[in-house]
C-alpha cells in the first residue's frame, strides 16, 4: 500500500514553487533545477505533484486572484467597480503582484507554443473572466454582453499591469486602470 500524501509538506512544497516561477519564470522551468533551488530533487516533486505539468497547473491555482471572493458579493455598480478595483490592487501592489508576472509568461508562451501551454492559459483566462461575467449576469447584463464587459477588465487591467511592470508607470497605468474600471462598470442597457 502506497505512503499517503505528507499535505502539510506538499503544500509546503507549492509555496517554494510559486515563489521559485514568481522569482525565475517558467520559460524555461524544469524539474531539477526547480527542485534543487528550492531544497528539495526532482523525485520528491514528482511524488507530491505526479508531473511537470501538474506542478504548474497547482501552482498557478494557488497564485492567481480569487475572483470568486471578488466578485461573488457584487449587487451593484458601486460593488463591481470597488471588485474591479480591488483586482487591479491585488495584481498591481497586492499579494498576486508575483503571481502577475508567471501568468504574464504563462499567455506569451501559449501563444507561441499552444499545444503545451494553450490549455492551461485558456482555462486560467477562463477562471477570471467566469466570476466576473457571473457578476455583471446579477447585474442585469445578458449574458453575452457579461462575458464582454468581464473580458474587457480582465484583459484590460492584464494590459495595464504588464505596461506598468515594463515601463515603471505607476500614475499613468493607475489612471488608465481607474478610466478602464469606470468605463467597463455600466448599466445595463
Amino acid at each position: 500500500m502506497p505512503r499517503p500524501v505528507n499535505a502539510e509538506r506538499r503544500s509546503e512544497l507549492l509555496k517554494q514553487v510559486v515563489q521559485q516561477l514568481q522569482h525565475d519564470g517558467l520559460a524555461q522551468m524544469s524539474l531539477s533545477p526547480l527542485a534543487e533551488a528550492i531544497g528539495t530533487n526532482k523525485r520528491m516533486l514528482l511524488y507530491y505533484f505526479g508531473s511537470r505539468e501538474n506542478l504548474l497547473v497547482q501552482a498557478l491555482n494557488a497564485s492567481r486572484p480569487d475572483a470568486h471572493a471578488m466578485f461573488d458579493d457584487v449587487h451593484d455598480t458601486t460593488s463591481m467597480r470597488k471588485a474591479a478595483q480591488s483586482l487591479w490592487e491585488a495584481i498591481t501592489v497586492g499579494e498576486q503582484s508575483g503571481a502577475i508576472r508567471v501568468l504574464l509568461q504563462l499567455l506569451s508562451l501559449a501563444a507561441t507554443d499552444p499545444e503545451q501551454y494553450g490549455n492551461l492559459a485558456a482555462d486560467t483566462v477562463e477562471v477570471m473572466i467566469g466570476p466576473i461575467a457571473a457578476a455583471y449576469t446579477r447585474l442585469g447584463h445578458p449574458a453575452e454582453q457579461a462575458r464582454a464587459a468581464a473580458t474587457l477588465i480582465v484583459s484590460g487591467l492584464r494590459g495595464l499591469c504588464q505596461d506598468r511592470l515594463v515601463t515603471g508607470d505607476v500614475a499613468r497605468t493607475d489612471a488608465a486602470a481607474r478610466r478602464l474600471i469606470t468605463d467597463a462598470v455600466a448599466e445595463a442597457t
